[in-house]
């Protein structure tokens, strides 16, 4: 199989010593238009790697942040097919910057599998993290889209035990993402030392890259984990940027300035490693 877009990238990162910057929004928040704009503009501002959120209704795994932007999003008409029309609009004009598909099972269900990945494929989708599929369930979803050549990005949390992890990573692809807090998106920032504990654990029994998200909020964080993680996860604190705005200006163009000025910062601390 040719590498695919994550491949080259973390493959061009490690040449260059330094993390991926991964950054997260929902789709369609805070409406359509405005949405589009901050997506698009997110890889000239210093993201690598893209993570848009699939709205959908009941959100468990995340926080306050993301549960409210995909709320924002639905009240706004976002869909899952608007969702993948967006992804097919961005690619028009960038055609290397991986693009994950991060949510729940039940709008891919609902649209089919079979669908889904087609059209997923067709845009230019790189990647899939979805929250609500464990391993045990990999015939319904993974196996499929690793078929049509789309990776399936697994997470693992503090609490993934070693033989727990063995059949989280057997099916992985593209990276794996660690969730460094045992909770909800936007909440608590884990202690550095227990993250880097925990990514050598991870990394004896793969060897795929692996990006720590969860509670990064600052260039400062983002630089100390990205000593030690080949990528680095920002999500819930765009998301507040974005809910700022959208409360005072109603998601005009100075959100997205302000989303692009916060990314740039971020990027910032995506510099050669020390």
């Amino acid at each position: 199989m040719a590498d695919t877009r994550l491949d080259k990238l973390f493959a061009r990162l490690k040449i260059e010593n330094r993390p991926a910057l991964v950054t997260f929004v929902t789709a369609g928040d805070p409406n359509p238009e405005t949405a589009y704009e901050i997506f698009s503009n997110l890889a000239n501002a210093g993201a690598d790697v893209i993570e848009l959120g699939m709205p959908f209704s009941d959100p468990m795994a995340d926080g306050p942040a993301i549960q409210l932007a995909n709320l924002r999003a639905l009240a706004g008409g976002m869909t899952l097919r608007k969702t993948l029309d967006q992804v097919a609009a961005f690619r028009k004009k960038d055609s290397d910057t991986p693009i994950i598909l991060m949510g729940y099972y039940n709008p891919i269900y609902h649209m089919g599998v079979k669908k889904f990945l087609n059209r997923a494929d067709e845009v230019g989708v790189d990647g899939l993290i979805i929250v609500d599929l464990p391993s045990e369930e990999d015939d319904e979803l993974c196996h499929p889209a690793r078929a049509q050549g789309i990776d399936w990005i697994r997470l693992t949390t503090p609490t993934s035990h070693d033989e727990r992890l063995k059949v989280i990573l057997k099916n992985a692809s593209g990276f794996v993402y660690y969730v460094s807090i045992a909770g909800i998106t936007g909440t608590a920032s884990a202690q550095q030392a227990d993250v880097e504990t925990a990514l050598n654990r991870i990394r004896k029994q793969t060897d795929l890259p692996l990006a720590v998200g969860f509670g990064i909020k600052t260039a400062e964080q983002v630089k100390a984990t990205g000593q030690y993680a080949d990528g680095v996860v920002v999500g819930s604190a765009i998301i507040d940027i974005i809910r700022h705005c959208d409360e005072v200006q109603a998601g005009t163009a100075e959100t997205v300035n302000k989303v692009s000025a916060f990314v740039s910062e971020l990027a910032s601390g995506c510099k050669p490693r020390d």
